[in-house]
């Protein structure tokens, strides 16, 4: 594994602890992950009894809010320690959430086709190649799945607002969370689903207000976005 994408790991290893509490170092997450949940339920139909993939699932934040609707959540990180805190606290949360240490590539291996729904959620910009997990993420996909991603734009307003106010002005995010070379821009994105032959279906961009804790969608994608793309059906 590169060097620089095991300093990612340990990033979020570090924060493994304090990851379920609203107001440490994952507070962000915490405030949007209402939105975020919502709108994969929504665009992919409902989520109840839908064989779900969360990759890079850190500490369970999305896995948990999934299997509460009803998902069967299969969540994978490469962070051990976020793999121990999110298998911790779904058996304190009473729900069974299949949580393995493993990458996209080694499931996709074994496991290609065998989700109805594939999230991707703010982990693209803290991967050496994106292109790569998007292509996993089509893999994974079952015939007709729907694929999910969340992620930021390499633009200025992002640098100021997700960089420099996020981390440094406000602290609401540990200095060095994010990487402005390794944003992603919402057409570097778009190309990358449709190499994998994925279906670009919505995308649309978020913004989050830190002071009252509230987000919202439907936004151009300057800064926060969500793409989500389908697989599409086998034609005989």
């Amino acid at each position: 594994m590169p060097s620089n994408q095991q300093a990612e790991l340990n990033k979020f290893a570090a924060m493994a602890a304090n990851w379920w509490d609203p107001d440490g170092d994952m507070r962000p997450l915490h405030d949007i992950n209402p939105l975020r949940t919502d709108y994969l339920e929504r665009r992919a139909g409902g989520l109840k009894g839908k064989r779900v993939l969360d990759i890079g699932c850190g500490a369970g934040l999305l896995s948990e809010a999934m299997a509460a609707r009803g998902a069967q959540v299969t969540g994978i990180d490469l962070a051990s320690e976020t793999v121990k805190a999110a298998q911790q606290h779904a058996q304190q949360s009473g729900l069974e959430i299949d949580y393995q240490v493993a990458s996209s590539r080694d499931l996709a291996d074994d496991m290609a086709g065998g989700f109805d729904i594939v999230v991707a959620y703010e982990m693209l910009e803290h991967v050496d190649e994106p292109a790569h997990v998007v292509g996993d993420c089509a893999l994974l996909a079952a015939p007709g799945g729907d694929v999910f991603f969340s992620t930021i734009n390499r633009s200025p307003m992002a640098w100021g607002l997700a960089i420099g106010g996020a981390e440094y002005l406000l602290g609401l995010l540990p200095r060095g969370t994010h990487e402005y070379a390794k944003l992603i821009k919402p057409a570097e994105l778009s190309s990358y689903c449709r190499q994998a032959g994925l279906d670009v279906a919505d995308l649309t961009g978020m913004r989050y207000n830190p002071i009252t804790r509230n987000a919202s969608l439907g936004h151009r994608p300057d800064v926060n976005y969500f793409l989500h793309a389908c697989r599409a059906e086998v034609t005989a």
